[in-house]
C-alpha cells in the first residue's frame, strides 16, 4: 500500500474498478471494490493522487476523497477515451484513466462544492419539465388531429383546440377522456413551471453576476442565472478558451501546413451553447440601425453573412463579454448604436 502514488477509479453506480501504479508508473494494484467500501479502502492510504473521469457523481467522491487529504484529479471523458486500448471493460477504461492523468499538461475539471451543484440542480430540473410539456402539448395535437381537430401553433391555438374538444359533441367519449387527461398534465407542469421560474427569478435578482450578466443583449434571466451558476470562468485562460469550451469555434480539419476549418465543434455544454445561440438569434432579429443592440458590427456582419451563421459569430462574441465580466467583475459596456 505505500508504494502507490496514483489511484484511478472508473466508478459505476454500484462497483468501482481502481487501478493504482507507483512512483515509475507500474500498476501494482487492480480490483473492484463495492461503493460501500470506497471509503474505508481509501482511509488506509496516505495522501495520493486520486484520478476520475469528470462526471455528477464524481463530484461529490471528489469532496469526499478531498477531506480525507487525497488530491483529486477530474478528467473530461473525452480526453481519456484516447487512451482506451482495445475492448471497452471496466479495466480497461480504469488503466485509461491513470495514463491520461500521467500526462503532462492534461485538461482538469475542478470539483464543485455541493452548494453550488445544489443551486444549478433546480435549472436541470426545469429544463427536463419544460421538455416534457413540450411533449405533453405535442401528443395533445397529434391524437386530436386523429379526430380532425386541428389549431395554430402557440399558445392561443392550444387553448383555441382544447375548447373545441370541450365543444365537440361527436367526438369519441374515450378520445375526449384521452385528450383531457393529457391537457390536464399539461397544466399541472405549467403550474409547477411557474413556481420553479418565481423561484430562479428570486435567485436572480439576489446574484450580483447574474444581474450583470443579463444587460448583455441576448441574454435573459434564466440564461444570465446559468452560467452565473453553471461556469468557473477562472478556469479558461481566455474568452477564446471559453468560446471553444462551449463549441461556439470552428473546429479544424489541417493537414499538410495548409488550415481548414469547418462548422463549429459543439463541444462542451450544449445547453449554455444553445441559450447563447437562441440569443443571438432574438438580438438579429431586431437589429436595425438606430436600436440599442444594434452594432457596427453586427449590422456589417448580417450585410455579409447569412443570418444564422451570424448568429452564431454573435454568440460566440456573446461568450468572450460573459467571461471578461465573470472574470473581472465589470460592469457590460454597449457598443454606440449605428445612427440610421
Amino acid at each position: 500500500m505505500t508504494e502507490i502514488t496514483r489511484v484511478a477509479i472508473d466508478t459505476s453506480k454500484s462497483v468501482f474498478t481502481l487501478h493504482a501504479v507507483d512512483a515509475r508508473d507500474r500498476p501494482v494494484l487492480r480490483r473492484n471494490l463495492r461503493r460501500q467500501d470506497l471509503v474505508s479502502f481509501f482511509a488506509k492510504l496516505p495522501a495520493v493522487d486520486v484520478a476520475m473521469e469528470a462526471c455528477g457523481g464524481s463530484h461529490y467522491w471528489g469532496r469526499t476523497l478531498q477531506a480525507m487529504g487525497h488530491r483529486v484529479r477530474l478528467i473530461p471523458a473525452q480526453y481519456v477515451k484516447p487512451f482506451v486500448k482495445r475492448s471497452k471493460n471496466d479495466r480497461n477504461d480504469a488503466q485509461a484513466i491513470s495514463e491520461a492523468a500521467a500526462r503532462p499538461g492534461m485538461q482538469e475539471v475542478a470539483v464543485k462544492s455541493a452548494d453550488a451543484q445544489a443551486r444549478a440542480m433546480l435549472l436541470t430540473v426545469r429544463e427536463l419539465l419544460v421538455r416534457q410539456r413540450t411533449q405533453l402539448v405535442n401528443a395533445l395535437r397529434g391524437h386530436a388531429t386523429e379526430m380532425g381537430l386541428v389549431a395554430p401553433v402557440g399558445g392561443k391555438g392550444l387553448a383555441a383546440l382544447r375548447s373545441e374538444i370541450e365543444a365537440d359533441a361527436t367526438l369519441p367519449e374515450a378520445a375526449a377522456e384521452a385528450l383531457r387527461l393529457l391537457g390536464g398534465e399539461a397544466d399541472r407542469l405549467e403550474a409547477r413551471l411557474a413556481e420553479i421560474d418565481k423561484n430562479l427569478l428570486a435567485q436572480h435578482k439576489a446574484d450580483p453576476n447574474s444581474r450583470r450578466l443579463s444587460a448583455i443583449p441576448g441574454v435573459g434571466p434564466m440564461s444570465a442565472l446559468s452560467f452565473s451558476l453553471m461556469v468557473d470562468a477562472t478556469q479558461f485562460k481566455s474568452g477564446r478558451h471559453f468560446a471553444a469550451w462551449l463549441g461556439l469555434v470552428p473546429r479544424e480539419i489541417s493537414t499538410g501546413g495548409k488550415q481548414r476549418l469547418g462548422g463549429i465543434s459543439r463541444a462542451g455544454n450544449e445547453r449554455l451553447r444553445q441559450l447563447l445561440v437562441l440569443g443571438a438569434t432574438a438580438v438579429i432579429r431586431f437589429a436595425k440601425p438606430g436600436r440599442p443592440s444594434a452594432s457596427a458590427w453586427l449590422l456589417a456582419l448580417l450585410e455579409r453573412k447569412p443570418r444564422k451563421l451570424a448568429a452564431v459569430a454573435l454568440a460566440n462574441k456573446m461568450a468572450r463579454i460573459i467571461w471578461a465580466m465573470l472574470t473581472r467583475g465589470d460592469d457590460y459596456r454597449p457598443a454606440k448604436p449605428v445612427v440610421a
